[in-house]
C-alpha cells in the first residue's frame, strides 16, 4: 500500500471507536479527512452522530457530505475526537499543526473524553522533533515574540531556525483564526513537556504544537497491518 492507502485503513480502523448518539471532533489534515469521508459512508447507512469541525476546511468537507454540525458553544463537552499528527512518540505525546489548524485542534481534543490519532506507521517517532514544530503566533511584535520563543526554547535544550510559515505562493500563512505561524526546526526535543511549559508562557504565542496527555489511542497502519497504540 502507499501512504495514502495506509492512512484510509488507519481511519477506517478508527471508525470501530464510533457510536450511535455521539459527539464527535473531526480533525484536520489527509487522514482526518479520510475518516470524514468514511464517516458520511457508514451515516448514509443509518448511524447518527453530530460532529465539531478543526478546520474551515473540515467544515466545508462535512457539510459537502451531509454530516451535521454543531459548535462546542452548543456543545462544549464531545465523547471523541478522531484526528491525525505529524508525529507521535510511545506515550502519545503529539506534534500537530502541520496543516495550520492546531489552536481549533487543540481546543476540540481538550473539550474531548477521548482523543484517537489516525496515521500512517512512518509518524511514529523515538522523540519528537523531527517535524517542525509549529507554534501559532499574533502577528503584532513578531520579532519580539520570536525571539523570547528562542530564549524559552533555549532553556528547554531546543535551538534551531524559527521560520515564519508562507503559502505556496509566497504569502504568509494565516490561520484560520487569523494568527500566523512560525516553524520551529529544532530536531530532537529533549524534554517535550518543559517546552511546552515554557512557550505557554511567552506572550504574543497563541498555541504551539505539542499536544501532551491528549491522545488516549492511535491508530497506526503499515505494511504489517494495523497497530493499536494506548497511552501507558
Amino acid at each position: 500500500m502507499n501512504a495514502d492507502a495506509l492512512k484510509r485503513e488507519s481511519a477506517r480502523r478508527a471508525l470501530d471507536y464510533v457510536k450511535p448518539g455521539m459527539k464527535l471532533g473531526l480533525g484536520t489534515g489527509s487522514t482526518a479527512a479520510h475518516f470524514v469521508d468514511l464517516l458520511a459512508e457508514k451515516m448514509r447507512g443509518g448511524l447518527r452522530i453530530v460532529g465539531v469541525p478543526t478546520s474551515e476546511a473540515t467544515r466545508r468537507q462535512a457539510e459537502g457530505l451531509g454530516i451535521p454540525l454543531t459548535t462546542l458553544d452548543e456543545t462544549p463537552e464531545l465523547d471523541l475526537t478522531v484526528d491525525g499528527a505529524d508525529e507521535l512518540d510511545a506515550a502519545l505525546s503529539l506534534i500537530k499543526g502541520g496543516g495550520g489548524a492546531l489552536l481549533r485542534e487543540k481546543i476540540v481534543a481538550s473539550a474531548s473524553r477521548e482523543m484517537i490519532v489516525v496515521a500512517d506507521e512512518s509518524k511514529a517517532v523515538a522523540a519528537l522533533g523531527r517535524f517542525p514544530l509549529p507554534v501559532e503566533v499574533v502577528d503584532f511584535g513578531l520579532e519580539a515574540t520570536r525571539r523570547a520563543i528562542m530564549a524559552v526554547s533555549a532553556e528547554a535544550g531546543c535551538r534551531g531556525e524559527l521560520k515564519v510559515r508562507k503559502r505556496a505562493d509566497g504569502h504568509v500563512f494565516v490561520t484560520d483564526q487569523g494568527h500566523v505561524i512560525l516553524d520551529a526546526h529544532f530536531g530532537r526535543i529533549p524534554d517535550a513537556a518543559a517546552l511546552a511549559r515554557g512557550l505557554a508562557q511567552v506572550p504574543g504565542v497563541v498555541e504551539h504544537g505539542l499536544f501532551i496527555g491528549l491522545a488516549t489511542r492511535a491508530i497506526l497502519a503499515g505494511s504489517e497491518g494495523i497497530r493499536v497504540i494506548e497511552r501507558p
